[in-house]
């Protein structure tokens, strides 16, 4: 009888020779509904925003506090959802989260006053933080290494088509006012139950909690040749919050989060007031809606492209690209004189940034070891967060002074500037294995 030795190799490695199988595109699918739901959440209320303004008297300031209480509430939201998807893992947090939030949401569509409204607006952001932080390490975590950049630059495409859908569901129900919008909002928390069906937890998480059988089974399921070894971890104790700001990691953490915070604005602080932008430009509300349509399908093409390029020229190459034609379609947004120049400047915009949106989707998850990846994409979404609830105010306080559309959109513009300036120290990850 022959002895057979065992091989023990790094999780990653298991990753290395697998295939791109349907039961990917089974997992895609799936995250791929759950990104859309977190882009409509954001944005569902802005194109409803006039009717529960005159419902509840509230002006403009009072409005960007509602817009804004979704992201308030996912700041600590994703502090807490992360590092507890480093403990008990990713597909849990996914499920619990977004039942959580369909409760809330459903909940939040009968509030009597604003104050109500925003409460409950808060505590549902608290919940939707779960799956919206950890959808992207998630999917990392299930994909072969070589396809890695290619895949989840897609699964990005799903906030163009949250945006979309909000756009439509507004349309569609705008008759019902806020609250039908709020209710539709409300019922796509039980995709939890698609997700739990037709996602398996990480090999990675599994490694990392010693439960190899289990980290095995998901492994055959995926297709790796390798599903037989003994699989080991670089680091084994589950992630602390500390731990990213430590060693070589304290770096990388604090450029990242002044990144996230910058990017984030520079989409953010634009996407919300759009619509107010477009009026004060002469455009009806229809004409509005149909302009924010169309930006959002330009993006489209910005990510397949952004996507196919990430493979050749790795993540920073392309991303510092993108953010500087981001730059410059943002400036001849700010300074366009006409409709068509509007247009031109915004899709110039719109395909670039979000194409960079969805490199980045991808870069920074790839930054931390798997015992502390939910919790460094924790932060990283904590801070993006904390830009998008200011952002709203801060953009709307300079409308509220008439600094003007020219000086506005260029104050916008040049938190994008900052952020391809932050993107020059940090490492290439393309075609790294995960650890």
């Amino acid at each position: 009888m022959i002895a057979t030795e065992i091989r023990r190799l790094p999780i990653g490695a298991a990753f290395d020779r697998m295939p791109f199988t349907r039961r990917h595109v089974l997992i895609a699918l799936a995250l791929f509904v759950a990104f859309v739901i977190e882009s409509w959440e954001q944005v569902a209320l802005i194109y409803v925003a006039g009717d529960f303004g005159t419902a509840f008297g509230v002006d403009e300031a009072g409005v960007g506090l509602v817009l804004s209480a979704v992201a308030l509430g996912m700041i600590p939201g994703a502090l807490v959802w992360g590092p507890l998807s480093d403990r008990i893992g990713r597909r849990p947090t996914c499920f619990w989260s977004l039942i959580a939030y369909g409760v809330i949401a459903f909940a939040s569509a009968f509030s009597p006053n604003v104050t109500t409204l925003m409460a409950l607006r808060v505590a549902s952001g608290f919940a939707l933080a779960g799956v919206y932080t950890v959808t992207f390490p998630y999917f990392l975590e299930l994909l072969p290494t070589r396809s890695r950049g290619r895949a989840t630059v897609y699964l990005s495409i799903g906030w163009p088509v949250g945006v979309l859908a909000a756009i439509a569901v507004s349309v569609t129900l705008g008759d019902m006012g806020w609250h039908g919008v709020v209710i539709a909002s409300a019922l796509v928390g039980f995709w939890a139950f698609a997700i739990r069906a037709w996602v398996p937890e990480s090999p990675y998480w599994l490694a990392t909690r010693n439960r190899q059988a289990e980290a095995k089974a998901v492994l055959r399921e995926l297709g790796s040749p390798d599903a037989g070894e003994v699989f080991i971890v670089g680091v084994k104790r589950v992630g602390r919050p500390l731990d990213l700001l430590r060693g070589e990691l304290r770096r990388v953490t604090l450029l990242m989060l002044l990144l996230n915070f910058t990017f984030n604005w520079g989409y953010w602080g634009l996407q919300v007031w759009l619509p107010t932008l477009m009026r004060g430009k002469g455009m009806s509300l229809d004409a509005t809606l149909g302009f924010a349509a169309l930006s959002a399908l330009v993006t489209i093409p910005g990510y397949v492209s952004a996507s196919l390029l990430t493979g050749r020229f790795g993540r920073k190459k392309v991303f510092l690209c993108y953010v500087v034609a981001a730059v410059l379609g943002g400036f001849f947004f700010a300074v366009a004189s006409t409709t068509a120049g509007l247009y031109a400047g915004n899709f110039i915009l719109s395909f670039f940034s979000l194409g960079a949106w969805g490199v980045w989707n991808t870069w920074n998850g790839e930054f931390y070891p798997t015992a502390i990846r939910g919790t460094g994409y924790a932060w990283a979404t904590a801070a993006q967060l904390v830009s998008t609830t200011v952002a709203p105010a801060a953009v709307g306080l300079l409308l509220a002074r008439a600094t003007g559309f020219t000086a506005t959109m260029l104050v916008i513009n040049a938190f994008m500037v900052i952020t391809a300036l932050l993107a020059l120290p940090l490492p290439e990850t393309e075609g790294r294995g995960l650890e």
